[in-house]
């Protein structure tokens, strides 16, 4: 029974089975396909969909034959047993067809009624214990889904919000040394990521060389919400990204924006907005905005990562995040972090703002067929080797984010980290480290001004953010 409903819901969470294509797809393969029955499928289209729908409900609903007193054995047992026998011959599964009807006179035995004869001395406890350990089980994954849905929403210590055009709030942190003439580096998030990606960069800039900081989580992500009902589109991240800064730093005060894969190509578009106040433009294994154009692997991959969004915002928000594993590289990130970014990752927010920004991001990365715009600031992109060992057209679209500052006249130049992956370059405490110190080569060569000498300024100077983790705390 449960194999039964597992995978009736299992094929109803896929676009395919819902829509009527999953049968047509199967019969084409080698493996369990059947050129003939692939032409009937073909040739009555409406009949398949019926069919495919059939077995969806006969799957969905086979736990139903123990709600009726065994008046639905019968019909669910002949439906089940039918649809082996047919697996056997069209797909090739013929062990199928003797495998899990052997399991169907147990079915029978338990759906009876407790008046025939044949099931008098059944005992039925298990059936209660089952149910009662079901409603247990769901309980405490609801209790363990608020737990992290409140420690996703919740700030740090010394968070502070701005609200922009938009209506938008977000949560933004600071760090470092309010540094006379140092440029903030601003930093922006991937998809699907958070601001706490960049924990270990943060911590070799901000805690080791006091240079100053903000990182913010995007409108949907974390602690910041979306209020805006508008449709979402990209120059809306720009507006809040702009806001941000604009609000949260003095108005003299000149910036880096330092990005991450979308959020990479999010500050770009910010660029030219900021005027005088851009000091310069970190790019972190990013997006290009003719990916998905100019690379066959980005294409094929696209399509991949489009269902697997979808699959995610809607188990997430199901309650599924409870059964999440944790995955290796959140405890690669520093001690005080991971807690957070595993619910962050578990909860159902970031999956559904990350959807709904790569819909958008798809659909014009899709009909690009332009060149960058100039930037008329110093630019840097650091790729990850994994990234460019994988797919060469990766380098070659670099260099062409580079060049858009060279065009403006300005330095542009690829440099990349070795063994690094698109994830792994902010994860990997090496990696990362890495990285940093090639940012505060850059800002330090081609963003800050020459002076007589560097004052550091009073703590005060920058809004207070979360500070160095405690000895104990990276000791654990």
């Amino acid at each position: 029974m449960q194999y039964y409903a597992a995978s009736g819901w299992t094929k109803l969470a896929g676009t395919k089975w819902r829509d009527g294509s999953a049968l047509s797809g199967v019969m084409r393969t080698r493996t369990y396909g059947f050129e003939r029955a692939y032409r009937l499928t073909r040739r009555y289209p409406r009949s398949s969909k019926v069919l495919q729908h059939g077995v969806l409900a006969m799957e969905c609903l086979f736990p139903v034959v123990y709600l009726a007193g065994g008046r639905l054995t019968r019909p669910m047992i002949g439906a089940a047993g039918g649809f082996h026998v047919a697996n056997a011959f069209v797909m090739g599964l013929g062990r199928f067809m003797t495998a899990f009807p052997a399991m169907h006179p147990m079915i029978a035995y338990t759906t009876a009624p407790r008046t025939l004869p044949a099931v008098a001395g059944r005992d039925d406890r298990m059936v209660r214990t089952a149910l009662v350990l079901l409603a247990g089980g769901v309980t405490g994954a609801a209790v363990l889904a608020t737990q992290r849905r409140a420690r996703a929403v919740s700030g740090w210590p010394m968070s502070r919000t701005v609200t922009t055009r938009c209506g938008n709030v977000l949560q933004y942190d600071t760090g470092g040394r309010d540094i006379a003439d140092r440029p903030v580096l601003v930093f922006n998030h991937g998809l699907a990521s958070t601001s706490e990606h960049f924990a270990w960069m943060v911590e070799r800039l901000a805690f080791d060389s006091g240079q100053p900081v903000v990182t913010y989580s995007r409108a949907g992500y974390g602690p910041s919400r979306r209020v805006k009902e508008a449709a979402y589109s990209l120059r809306e991240s720009v507006d809040d990204l702009e806001d941000l800064i604009r609000q949260a730093l003095p108005e003299d005060r000149r910036v880096v924006l330092v990005g991450h894969s979308l959020g990479a190509d999010l500050n770009r578009r910010a660029a030219e907005r900021l005027g005088d106040r851009l000091a310069g433009v970190i790019y972190l294994d990013p997006t290009h905005p003719g990916q998905l154009v100019r690379s066959g692997k980005q294409k094929k991959g696209s399509e991949l990562f489009t269902d697997s969004l979808k699959e995610m915002a809607r188990w997430t928000r199901l309650g599924c995040g409870a059964l999440m594993a944790r995955p290796r590289w959140v405890d690669d990130l520093p001690y005080p972090y991971r807690e957070k970014v595993f619910s962050l990752y578990t909860d159902s927010r970031l999956w559904t703002a990350a959807r709904r920004e790569w819909e958008v991001v798809r659909r014009e990365f899709e009909t690009f067929d332009g060149e960058l715009d100039p930037v008329p600031a110093p630019g840097l992109v650091i790729a990850a080797q994994v990234t460019v060992d994988i797919d060469p057209e990766q380098l070659l679209m670099y260099h062409d984010i580079a060049r858009s500052h060279q065009a403006a006249g300005r330095y542009g130049g690829v440099t990349v980290v070795e063994r690094a992956g698109h994830d792994s370059i902010l994860t990997d405490a090496r990696h990362a480290r890495t990285a940093a110190d090639l940012m505060a080569a850059f800002v330090e060569e081609h963003c800050t001004p020459r002076a007589p000498a560097d004052a550091a300024a009073p703590a005060g100077g920058l809004p207070a953010g979360r500070g160095k983790p405690e000895k104990e705390d990276e000791q654990k």
